[in-house]
């Protein structure tokens, strides 16, 4: 027998169907509480999409670790080859709004919750190893050429081409973004990278600063831009339903986990700022190293309450890992937790997906708007620090150790030579990672999404790539004159690094 249909309340409802009236003709009866609950829960069924990622696509699954790192990292979940942590993924496009196709051209957010036995940790990244800019003032005008035009209400490719020119540190990503990487397959065929330099501590407290990387064991694939308008013609849906078809099948996604690590004083020695968002280490200076393998086995019983609701936060470490000067990493630390609050509530982390799974939770944070748990560690006496009735106290135990580099030094220092530095490794990448057949084809994809932009900013920009190459600028400014834009034959499947030796 099914069960009784109830109200919020749990008192059980008579009917589903039938208003309350005051005669056949009504009118309604104010008293008919379940149908105004009803319509007024429907109501505030949304919460506001985010402001960049909105779309997006989770799975649960879980980490094992397959190599031993506990030489640079005292983190618990790193302590034994063989142990596993449960994990929460979402994937998202950056520009697009939640309703939008998922076959789009654009950056993707590659982020993943680690339910550890000291708390959350949270690998916030995306599937290029860089970003657009490395100083978070940036950041905000950056999000506004990425999304709609005040007047016209459409996105305008004239503003993402003009901040770019105005922002020569963009190239790199840019040239990223225009290549064959521009339209991943799905979710499950692309690299994830935690872009940012972090930092780990042994037990020893001795620092390495580190590169998180995620490798796809299914391949990187992408489609071209013909290609992805045919799939966005017949779904706009068509990575949830990839990674569906994946999980249902038993094929689940899987990612090998590496290190990049530095010891803590190369980073006064290496000739870039190794906290630039905008540059990557190259792999002959600092190899990856194997930590463990990522598989997503699991589709959420609920979209709305795991992956919309779930909330990562940059600042979710645990000892063991930790920040670095990187300027935008340290402004992300305010802005994702803010963000959260603002979209979700008070107490977002609370939620059943951000709430930690392995670790017990204490803290003297108070009320608030949906408070609906208690933390009153068994004694309501016990609700400030410090206090005389065994409240929670701090561990000293896990504090970070000190930094032993002049960080503002180091930065003062690339500073100089940043105006430079920011054409070298999109050279390097341009000239000696791709060959002829990727460099007509990243040709012919930025001619595309420049074509709709007026003369002065073409200009602007493609003087930008004449100092990156000067093939660059000569081949886009050849498919632009042509109006050869864009090439059908992807989707491609590659494994060759993307990052740099430069």
């Amino acid at each position: 027998m099914a069960e009784r249909l109830t109200s919020t309340s749990g008192a059980p409802l008579s009917t589903n169907e039938n208003s309350k009236t005051a005669g056949s003709r009504g009118p309604l009866l104010v008293e008919d509480h379940a149908l105004f609950e009803k319509l007024a829960h429907q109501n505030r069924e949304r919460i506001p999409e985010r402001t960049v990622h909105a779309k997006g696509w989770g799975l649960q699954g879980k980490f094992t670790v397959t190599h031993d790192i506990t030489q640079y990292t005292c983190a618990d979940m790193f302590s034994a080859v063989g142990k596993t942590t449960e994990v929460l993924s979402r994937w998202s496009t950056v520009a697009g709004e939640r309703g939008a196709a998922d076959a789009e051209r654009d950056v993707r957010g590659f982020s993943l919750k680690f339910y550890t036995e000291q708390g959350n940790w949270d690998m916030v990244g995306n599937n290029t190893p860089i970003f657009f800019v490395r100083d978070a003032y940036k950041f905000p005008d950056f999000i506004h050429t990425q999304k709609r035009h005040p007047k016209t209400n459409m996105r305008s490719p004239e503003a993402m081409f003009d901040f770019w020119a105005g922002q020569p540190e963009s190239v790199h990503q840019v040239t990223i973004l225009m290549s064959d990487r521009g339209i991943p397959r799905s979710p499950a065929h692309m690299n994830g990278y935690g872009s940012h330099t972090f930092s780990m501590w042994n037990a020893a407290g001795e620092r390495h600063w580190v590169k998180f990387h995620f490798k796809t064991q299914q391949g990187n694939e992408w489609y071209s831009d013909a290609k992805a308008a045919e799939i966005i013609g017949q779904t706009r849906e068509s990575y949830q339903e990839e990674l569906w078809n994946m999980v249902e099948a038993g094929n689940f996604p899987k990612w090998t986990m590496y290190l990049q690590v530095m010891p803590e004083a190369d980073a006064e020695k290496v000739p870039y700022n190794p906290f630039d968002l905008t540059k990557v280490w190259p792999h002959g200076d600092y190899p990856l190293i194997e930590v463990g393998e990522l598989e997503m086995n699991t589709i959420p019983e609920n979209y709305f309450q795991m992956v919309e609701n779930a909330a990562y936060n940059v600042n979710n470490v645990v000892p063991g890992i930790g920040f670095s000067p990187d300027k935008m990493l340290q402004a992300r630390i305010f802005a994702y937790a803010d963000a959260h609050r603002y979209r979700i509530g008070t107490h977002y982390e609370a939620l059943p997906p951000n709430a930690p799974r392995a670790a017990k939770v204490n803290h003297y944070h108070k009320d608030g708007s949906m408070r609906f748990f208690t933390n009153d560690f068994g004694n309501p006496n016990a609700y400030y620090e410090p206090n005389q009735y065994d409240g929670p106290v701090a561990d000293e135990t896990v504090a970070e150790p000190p930094m032993k580099i002049d960080a503002d030094a180091i930065i003062a220092r690339h500073k100089q030579l940043e105006d430079e530095a920011d054409y070298v490794q999109p050279r390097a990448l341009y000239s000696e990672v791709m060959d002829d057949a990727e460099r007509d084809r990243l040709h012919k994809n930025m001619a595309g999404g420049m074509a709709p932009v007026s003369d002065a900013v073409k200009e602007r920009w493609l003087a930008v790539l004449g100092k990156v190459h000067p093939d660059y600028e000569a081949g886009v400014r050849r498919a632009l004159q042509t109006g050869d834009h864009g090439d059908p034959s992807l989707p491609v499947t590659d494994d060759t690094p993307l990052e740099v030796d430069a």
